[in-house]
């Protein structure tokens, strides 16, 4: 499981990028899950608390974009 610091060192790029394969993972486990073929199914957990991670950096980031790009304006 990655760490929040360690997702806060990636760019915007590549916290999407993780995201995108977290989905897919999380597809691919639900899918042997549904077949009865599931490996660990403690990893569904940590991979939605990872996207979660994910998805509240990228939201994060983006308030902040919006907040400068509104100040900037003011001037």
């Amino acid at each position: 499981m990655t760490k929040i610091a360690e997702l806060r060192e990636l760019g915007a790029d590549d916290l999407a990028k993780r995201e995108r394969e977290i989905d897919e993972e999380v597809f691919r486990l639900r899918l042997q899950r549904s077949t009865g073929q599931a490996e660990a199914p403690h990893k569904m957990r940590d991979l939605r608390r990872e996207r979660a991670r994910v998805k509240t950096l990228l939201r994060e980031r983006e308030l902040a974009a919006s907040v400068d790009s509104a100040g900037d304006s003011d001037g």
